[in-house]
């Protein structure tokens, strides 16, 4: 995979929303999947400040904190997002 990350989606967002990777404080938040039925709790969340660095967690199978206006922000499974890439043209 080549080119510089410009967006992190969920394939299939709740109804009626876009949903979008949550930028706190802190950074992008991801869940680590060695603590499994706890990678969701405050004490575990690993951040980063580019999407780059998310896309490359979550391809070693790290969940990402999203959300949308009016609705709370939820981890979401890496086998549930897809990540855009700009289109990177190589000259010969």
């Amino acid at each position: 995979m080549s080119g510089r990350v410009i967006r992190i989606e969920r394939i299939t967002s709740r109804s009626g929303v876009t949903e979008e990777p949550v930028f706190t404080a802190k950074g992008y938040q991801l869940a680590d999947p060695a603590h499994g039925k706890h990678k969701h709790h405050a004490q575990h969340a690993t951040y980063v400040q580019s999407l780059d660095e998310a896309a490359a967690l979550i391809a070693r199978g790290f969940s990402l904190r999203m959300g949308a206006q009016g609705k709370p922000a939820s981890l979401i499974a890496p086998k549930s997002l897809r990540i855009i890439r700009e289109n990177v043209l190589q000259a010969n």
